[in-house]
């Protein structure tokens, strides 16, 4: 698996000290700015700038697609699919029909995040799959600041292990 190229998405956004806020807040056109890839995940932030290496970006990836395959994330808006036909007399549709393709990748992300073993698989799926941003990852695991990036490499080489990623 090679480098895909994301998306570009570039936004300027002004920077959080004390200069800044006060010109925001009084209208004035913020003094210092930056610019930001809207659309870059918290993976790929990371391996742009070489805190992870090429081989755990491709297993990080590699999970993702098995989650988004999977179509394990929840729904946000209405689904428009066609409604169950119940089987028989007042018998409930049931669970949902999932195709082989999502059974085998849903079977694959299981096994990745088993694989990645306990108390790795939560910063594994929050930067990975949800796309939270390692600060917040951090904060809402309870974890003291820089502790998550040294955990997500050893999740995510334990995943490339189990995805044999050389």
């Amino acid at each position: 698996m090679g480098v895909k190229r994301q998306p570009r998405l570039l936004a300027e956004r002004p920077i959080e000290d004390g200069i800044a806020s006060e010109s925001v807040a009084s209208g004035i056109r913020a003094v210092r700015s930056v610019t930001v890839n809207a659309a870059e995940s918290p993976l790929g932030w990371l391996f742009s700038r070489r805190l992870v290496t090429q081989r755990q970006y491709d297993a990080g990836e590699r999970l993702r697609c098995d989650w988004e395959r999977a179509q394990l994330a929840q729904r946000v808006t209405m689904s428009w699919d066609a409604a169950p036909v119940a089987r028989g007399r007042g018998d409930p549709a049931g669970q949902p029909d999932l195709t082989g393709a999502q059974l085998d990748a849903k079977r694959r992300f299981n096994a990745a995040i088993s694989a990645a073993g306990p108390g790795l698989a939560d910063i594994l799926w929050r930067i990975v799959c949800a796309g939270e941003g390692m600060r917040d990852a951090e904060t809402a695991l309870g974890w003291p600041a820089r502790a998550g990036k040294l955990v997500l490499t050893f999740a995510l080489d334990r995943v490339a292990d189990y995805y044999r990623i050389r």
